[in-house]
């Protein structure tokens, strides 16, 4: 069953247009790579939650919005088996282009699809 690694992301909003090129460029080392999809999504309607919530969870400052972004791999061995691959073409193919972000408060993890339809 298909696989999927989520990230949630605090991005200033002056650096929006940057971090889409930023993602367009990761999309497509994911994709050669053979990633099913990638998507990535600016927050629009995130409530603040009274205990926790999405801006707490990464420290989103005033300025900042929301980035939530999946990928879909096929199973999480054909993501495993590519990994480092994506790593190093990441260091050598994105060498000169800047993080707009604070790398240090993203989120991530990979999940095992429970219910797809």
């Amino acid at each position: 069953m298909t696989y999927v690694v989520g990230f949630l992301i605090a991005v200033p909003t002056d650096y929006k247009d940057d971090y889409i090129t930023f993602s367009e460029k990761m999309a497509t080392i994911y994709k050669r790579h053979g990633a099913l999809s990638v998507y990535e999504s600016w927050g629009n309607d995130v409530p603040e939650g009274k205990l926790n919530s999405m801006h707490t969870a990464v420290m989103r400052k005033p300025d900042e919005g929301l980035v939530f972004s999946w990928v879909t791999w096929p199973n999480k061995e054909a993501r495993d088996k590519v990994h480092k691959e994506i790593v190093e073409a990441m260091h050598v193919e994105m060498v000169d282009e800047p993080i707009p972000f604070d790398a240090s408060r993203m989120i991530y993890g990979g999940f095992d699809v429970i219910l797809e339809r």
